[in-house]
């Protein structure tokens, strides 16, 4: 698929052959799907922890005697039965990361891609190179090209200036290209790539 060239300052800058195996496959929402719940259970903390009756702070002598209160019979206060004793079953630290293997994990970014493209949005911009890193020029830019909820992927590296001047601007992330990821590019309205993330993309995925 052809798309247009744009320039940061909103000129044009020719045309783009973009691949149909990267950018017009048709996307499938469970693929997606599959592949965002790998990357959110990896990132999950799973610090979650409840206190066992061998962790609670009590004492362990026998609360009363055994025979001749007419009650049940009980040798502690850290059972579960009472208040402020051991949890049973609860959750304990753990890690929530599955497996998936990496030629799925890379169908799935094909299949992002290819979801911004078909939506319409989808940029590919000639550079991001700026002089100096000011917000200020940056959000001018951003304003003219209707940059709102957007995430930007350069290169190898993602030029300094331009990282320094996004870093103060709502709604404009960037990342390099191995940082491309399917969450990321779902979770924006725009995706804007340079010529050299395309190229970057194209040999990371083909």
């Amino acid at each position: 698929m052809k798309l247009d060239v744009i320039k940061l300052d909103g000129g044009k800058a020719g045309t783009i052959d973009l691949d149909d195996a990267l950018f017009g496959l048709e996307p499938r929402a469970d693929i997606l799907h599959r592949v965002v719940r790998w990357q959110r259970a990896k990132a999950q903390a799973g610090t979650h922890s409840v206190l066992t009756r061998a962790e609670v702070s009590y004492s362990t002598k026998k609360i009363y005697r055994q025979k001749g209160t007419g009650g049940a019979r009980h040798g502690s206060k850290k059972a579960p039965i009472f208040r402020h004793g051991g949890v049973v079953k609860g959750p304990i630290p753990r890690s929530h990361a599955h497996d998936l293997n990496k030629k799925f994990r890379a169908l799935g970014l094909r299949h992002a891609l290819s979801a911004k493209a078909g939506e319409g949005n989808l940029m590919v911009i000639d550079s991001i190179e700026m002089a100096e890193g000011k917000t200020a020029i940056l959000a001018k830019a951003a304003r003219e090209l209707g940059w709102k909820r957007v995430l930007i992927i350069d290169g190898a590296d993602v030029n300094e200036n331009f990282a320094r001047a996004a870093r103060n601007i709502e709604g404009i992330d960037v990342l390099p290209s191995m940082g491309a990821n399917v969450y990321d590019i779902l979770l924006r309205d725009q995706l804007v790539i340079t010529k050299a993330g395309v190229e970057a993309l194209e040999a990371r995925l083909k």
